[in-house]
């Protein structure tokens, strides 16, 4: 007669708890990474409450620009006043808030180079045009002559990420708010590492739409943060309920 072969209890827990722990690191790092998320977000909605209200200022001098900082200075309220450079409009692809909610509208944020009176040039986010009025001949007034002044908040750079389509100069086809690389493909020189969203200023025909810049941010990390922590504390009680069983064997009474 065969004898059955006996397995230890601590082998047959081995691959489950190689499975478990590997799902208890995701769970803890998801964690840990709202919480880091939150502690961004808190200083983000810091910064807007900070500096995005009251009287508006002056933009970094252009002596400055180098060592320009987001961290400073972005969503800073300012003033300035220049000349728009219509002919380097910029259309780029973008969501707005659409009349209906949880329905964005798609269209175009209007980029376009302010020379200011010194000869240095800012990069203004006029506001949102909807997709069929990308051409400005369909919004007649759109585009002001002469000296124009202009409020709103000091913006960084958007940065690209794993999913942002390729611009496409040649087409003017853009989906990056980047000014120094806008600036590039128009060969703009003297140009501001930041830009500036206009304010809601109603504009000349009506287009485009400014006061685009969302000031009231959602902050659910904690919850999130909790919930991955909650997950990983099941999954610990389950396992040791599971491996307590599997040491004991089964308990008196039940089949076998």
């Amino acid at each position: 007669m065969t004898r059955p072969v006996s397995v230890h209890p601590g082998r047959s827990l081995l691959l489950p708890g190689l499975a478990a722990l590997v799902a208890l690191a995701i769970l803890i790092g998801l964690g840990t990474w709202q919480l880091e998320r939150l502690a961004w977000k808190e200083n983000l909605i810091s910064q807007i409450e900070t500096r995005a209200y009251g009287e508006p200022g002056d933009i970094v001098a252009e002596a400055e620009w180098p060592a320009w900082s987001a961290e400073r200075d972005e969503f800073r309220k300012v003033r300035v006043t220049g000349t728009f450079l219509h002919p380097y409009e910029t259309p780029v692809y973008g969501l707005a808030p659409g009349s209906q909610r949880g329905s964005p509208a798609q269209g175009y944020y209007l980029l376009t180079p302010l020379r200011l009176p010194g000869g240095a040039i800012v990069t203004v986010n006029r506001g949102f045009v909807p997709m069929e009025l990308k051409d400005p001949a369909t919004r007649p007034g759109s585009q002001p002559a002469g000296e124009v002044t202009v409020t709103g908040l000091v913006r960084a750079p958007e940065a690209e990420t794993l999913f942002t389509p390729e611009n496409d100069p040649a087409r003017n086809t853009w989906f990056l708010r980047d000014p120094q690389t806008i600036a590039q493909a128009h060969g703009l020189e003297r140009v501001a590492p930041f830009l500036i969203d206009a304010d809601a200023t109603p504009n000349p025909g009506g287009w485009p739409k400014g006061g685009q810049t969302p000031l009231s941010l959602p902050n659910n990390h904690l919850q999130y943060a909790v919930t991955w922590f909650g997950i990983a504390l099941t999954l610990i009680g389950v396992f040791t309920a599971f491996a307590w069983r599997r040491v004991k064997g089964p308990v008196s009474g039940e089949l076998k």
